[in-house]
């Protein structure tokens, strides 16, 4: 396909090193340079041009751009009613999406991962999502959602994320203090968090942990005890806008 991408920043720079391979031709728009040389000298099927002359090569476009600014950038850009249009905006609703990039089509509200430019990444998308399967569902795993209103919970939920990564760092530090090797302590608890999480339902992975009096059942119990269930919920709501 020939692909546009307006916005070239971390995601949507990992979004084309995804797409690399694949044959397609893709435009990156001047916005983030940096950005966009460093896409423009690692792959082959890059070029840079500004914004209207990335949308007159592609019939397909991707949005990389943060919402205030796409308000603001793209009613005053020629679309075409044959172009189909994939958001990468959490900030955006597709109903706003479609406005600005009339006449084209906006089909779908995407979230990747930096993960994503190796694959195996997550994503999270709403709308008529084939498009997305076509492009990156061979090698990531596409979680479209049944309504675009589910979005702000599956968003709140995915910021699970940097906490875990905080109580594995704070964990590799303490380690690292009573360790000959410090940084095979922390590739240790990587290794060991990804894995189990990945083997099954986090349900089962709790239950084989719960061995009466163990380690994991300790600082389990532990950390209920100092409130972090409680904790965790709340921030839960507050993010979703329910607090």
């Amino acid at each position: 396909m020939r692909i546009g991408i307006l916005g070239t920043g971390t995601i949507a720079s990992a979004v084309v090193r995804g797409m690399e391979g694949d044959g397609h031709e893709i435009t990156v728009s001047e916005r983030g340079a940096a950005h966009a040389a460093a896409l423009a000298r690692d792959c082959a099927c890059v070029t840079i041009a500004p914004n209207q002359a990335v949308l007159e090569r592609s019939e397909v476009v991707i949005l990389g751009l943060v919402a205030e600014t796409a308000a603001q950038l793209l009613p005053d850009l020629g679309f075409r009613p044959d172009q189909r249009v994939i958001s990468l905006m959490a900030g955006a609703t597709l109903a706003q999406v479609a406005q600005w990039v009339a006449p084209a089509r906006a089909e779908a509200v995407m979230l990747p991962y930096p993960a994503i430019a190796t694959g195996g990444s997550p994503i999270l998308a709403c709308g008529e999502t084939a498009l997305i399967e076509t492009l990156f569902g061979a090698r990531n795993r596409i979680y479209a959602l049944g309504a675009e209103s589910e979005l702000t919970d599956w968003l709140a939920a995915q910021a699970v994320l940097s906490p875990v990564a905080l109580l594995v760092q704070e964990t590799a530090g303490w380690l690292a203090a009573r360790s000959r090797d410090p940084a095979a302590g922390e590739a240790f608890l990587r290794h060991l968090v990804g894995v189990s999480l990945q083997a099954g339902p986090v349900a089962d992975l709790l239950a084989a942990l719960d061995t009466e009096g163990g380690y994991n059942q300790r600082l389990r119990r532990h950390m209920e005890a100092a409130g972090m269930v409680p904790d965790l919920l709340a921030g839960l709501d507050r993010l979703a806008g329910r607090s």
